[in-house]
């Protein structure tokens, strides 16, 4: 593993701290090389119920190490290409992973850091953080975050972050739908506690299905969907943890 990114699990959270405080928690290869390892332990240990990212320091992550992308201006494009592909691989694996991921962003979300922020199934944001996709003032482009960015905002929402770059805070983060819940500061590492332990608690299976149908509606018709969730619901009645809620709430 990676020193990029420190794991600890306990209790069922496997919690993945980016661990570049000094340059904001910023993402260069090792870092994306520690992400895929931590999503892979997170993927095969059983222990592991949820998943929940963060950042070490004051703030979550302040985008892609500049330096890296400055010497990658001399890199041909098949090169560019090769090393935008691995960064994309972690937003791939997030998304195929079968528990949910949670980010808890204090400070600074910006740029690819914003990108991983939003990638995850739950943002839980302290009141002073900030968000924002601020690439187009550096002459660069939020290319592989922009289809997390337009299926979670809506498309003037995501045009207007990707093309002027501006930074909301965590009320408007909420308003335009990229988090989930917002804490006062003093209150966030307890509220975010409780979220998480929540998640461990529950069925692992209930979870699972339900991550996977919320992704693969995107882009169906009504009726597909409506399908979908039959097969899932029907799926679902089989499971070990159904019977076993069920039985003990009946018994109440």
């Amino acid at each position: 593993m990676s020193d990029r990114v420190q794991v600890v699990v306990e209790s069922g959270v496997l919690t993945a701290t980016l661990n570049r405080p000094d340059k904001r928690n910023a993402i260069d290869t090792p870092t994306i090389d520690g992400l895929l390892a931590m999503l892979d332990r997170a993927e095969l240990d059983a222990a592991v119920r949820v998943v929940a990212l963060r950042g070490a320091g004051n703030d979550f992550c302040a985008g892609m190490d500049l330096n890296e992308l400055l010497a990658s201006a001399d890199q041909a494009v098949e090169a560019n290409r090769q090393a935008a592909l691995h960064f994309a691989e972690v937003f791939v694996r997030m998304r195929r992973l079968p528990k949910p991921i949670v980010a808890l962003v204090r400070g600074r979300a910006l740029a690819g850091g914003c990108g991983l922020a939003t990638a995850c199934d739950l943002v839980l944001a302290a009141e002073s953080a900030q968000f924002g996709y601020p690439e187009v003032q550096r002459g660069f482009v939020p290319a592989i975050v922009l289809t997390l960015l337009k299926r979670t905002t809506g498309d003037k929402i995501a045009f207007d972050l990707a093309a002027t770059g501006r930074i909301l805070d965590a009320s408007e983060a909420a308003g335009a739908g990229l988090v989930s819940r917002v804490y006062e500061d003093s209150d966030f590492e307890d509220q975010a506690s409780d979220v998480l332990r929540a998640l461990a608690a529950s069925s692992a299976s209930a979870l699972a299905f339900t991550k996977q149908q919320f992704y693969e509606l995107d882009g169906l018709r009504f009726e597909d969907g409506i399908r979908l969730g039959a097969d899932v619901n029907a799926v679902s009645r089989t499971t070990p943890d159904f019977r076993a809620a069920l039985r003990a709430f009946l018994k109440k």
